[in-house]
Order: C-alpha cells, then structure tokens, then sequence
C-alpha cells in the first residue's frame, strides 16, 4: 500500500506539489493522471525518496522508501527506461541490480523471459529500441518481484503487441494482490487498464475514485433515441434537469434525439406509457479523455494557443 499524506514540493517560489493526501490500495490497478506540468513525476519522486517534500510525508509498505533495508524486494520502480549503461548487456544490467539484493541468476532469467527479452539478453542496451529499453525498465522494477510498482509512462514507445502485453501484465499483478501505481498520457490504455484513479492537476488532487465514477461524474452520459415522433417524445419527456436535443450530424437518422439527464429506462417507459414507437435507444457513455478533459479544462499549464502550436519558453514539468 501506498499512502501519501499532506505531500508537498516547492522550488523556490513555485509550488509543483501541494497538499496531497492520497492511498494506492493493493488488489487494484490505479492509474495517475495529470496535465503536463501537474507535478506527477515529482510526486513519484517524492514517494520513491528521490526528492525530499517540503512538507507532508509517504510510506510504502507502512514505511518511508529509504528505510526498507531491501527496498528491490519491496517497490519495482520505473521512472526513466533509459538510464541504464548503454555498453551493458540487458543480462549484466540485471545482473548487477541483482547482486546487491542478492537475488539469485534464475530470477534474473525469468523476468528477462517475461519481459520478451531473452533473444537480446546479450546485447548491448546501446542498441535498444525505445520499446526494449522499456521492456528492460519494467524486467527490472519486476526483479525482486515486490508488492508495490510504480511505473511512470511503462507504454511509451511499446509497439501494439507491448501496449497489450503490459497491459495484461499490470492486471494479472495486480490480480495477485499486488499494488499497482502506474501514470499514463494514453486515455484509452488507462480505460482499459486501469480499475482505479487519481488525478491531479497543477499540484493539487482533483480526484480520487473508480475509474467508472470518474466517467459517470463527467456529465457526459447521453441516450441516443431514433423514433417517428420526435417531437410528441420531447413533449412528454421534458422536465427540469433533462436536456432534449434533435440531433443534427450529416449522418443522423430522422428523429434522432439525444436526451441527457435521465436513462434509457424511463425513456422507454415514458413512450410505452404514451404509445410512442421507438426505433433505437442507445445509452451513449463519455469517455475517459471527455471527462479527464473536462476536469483539467482549468488545470492546463501549457496550452497551444496559436495555429502555429508556439512551445513554452521552457520545458513542462511532469
């Protein structure tokens, strides 16, 4: 279990984390969402004792990173795939990792065989592709095989067969009763991956909930309803806090209506009880990317604002 109370980062006069009280539960896949610039990999940072907080404190396990006297056994971590001595071999690489836990050879060839990198465990991390330095990233957070991972970006630059092997294997570990922390850019692999959220924005937590809460909270849950007699519908459905649109896409179909505020369920009722035929009746979810979108709409530190897409006078934060 993770845990994170009062956590809080200042550089100077700037205040990158503030305040935040969070807990990462075993048994679930929790995904850490933010804007650029929201403070995520310092917060991960923060949890793995690489940046001391200002304020607040964290503990994995019940105890601070530093004061696990085999924290490889503990936590997996990874925050950079690539900082890794380029003229190692994978296997020397893991190897060397493994000699300061003591942990035996026939590990270091299981989470190579795991990580589907056994064919190039001899080969100079020089010569890696991005999604192989990934791969050898998450083999080595997996190494001591601990109960806690975290995992900043463990996607990037994994090919559609990688996207779904981590995919896989997050939630199998997390099945296992394993806590899993990982952050993420990718909306939709988070919808799929995750059961779990935690969002903040510009330092702060914006949201703490289950991945359908979050989707539901959005506001963007619609029905799509297609009958003869749109206009009688709309009459007998009308009501405060339910907001009845025709639609107008160059593909809807006559009488089409988008109703929000209310489901399927007393739609269907309502036409039955006035004898009103109804040809669809599709209940119609936001995504995650239209709810994550809609709660960090205030929290966007870098936001293009001209055709030509001017970048930052510096590099975002993450």
């Amino acid at each position: 279990m993770i845990r994170a109370h009062e956590l809080t980062k200042r550089y100077g006069d700037t205040t990158v984390v503030q305040d935040l009280d969070f807990t990462v539960r075993p048994g679930a896949v929790t995904g850490f969402l933010g804007p650029n610039g929201a403070g995520k990999s310092t917060t991960m940072r923060m949890l793995l004792g690489l940046d001391a907080p200002t304020r607040g404190r964290s503990t994995i396990g019940g105890r601070a990173y530093a004061a696990h006297a085999a924290p490889l056994t503990e936590v997996g971590a990874l925050l950079e795939a690539r900082s890794v001595h380029p003229g190692r071999t994978a296997f020397h690489h893991l190897m060397a990792l493994a000699h300061t836990h003591g942990i035996p050879r026939s590990r270091v060839e299981h989470v190579l065989d795991l990580a589907g990198l056994t064919a190039v465990a001899h080969r100079r991390v020089k010569g890696f592709s991005l999604g192989m330095g990934q791969r050898l990233g998450i083999a080595a957070a997996l190494l001591g095989d601990p109960a806690v991972l975290i995992l900043d970006e463990p996607v990037n630059g994994l090919d559609p067969e990688g996207v779904l092997w981590i995919r896989d294997l997050l939630r199998s570990l997390a099945r296992e009763g394993r806590t899993v922390l990982v952050s993420s850019h990718l909306m939709s692999e988070t919808a799929l991956t995750a059961d779990h959220l935690i969002v903040i924005g510009r330092g702060r937590l914006l949201a703490d909930t289950s991945v359908a809460d979050f989707v539901a909270s959005a506001g963007g849950a619609s029905v799509r309803v297609v009958t003869p007699r749109a206009h009688a519908l709309r009459e007998v459905l009308t009501a405060p806090g339910i907001d009845i649109v025709l639609a107008t896409r160059p593909d809807a179909s006559p009488g089409e209506l988008e109703v929000r505020g209310t489901d399927a369920r007393h739609i269907g009722r309502t036409a039955a009880a006035h004898s009103i035929p109804l040809y669809e009746l599709t209940p119609r979810t936001a995504s995650l990317e239209q709810a994550f979108m809609e709660l960090t709409r205030g929290s966007v530190e870098y936001r293009d604002t001209t055709p030509e897409h001017t970048a930052p006078a510096h590099p975002p934060r993450r």
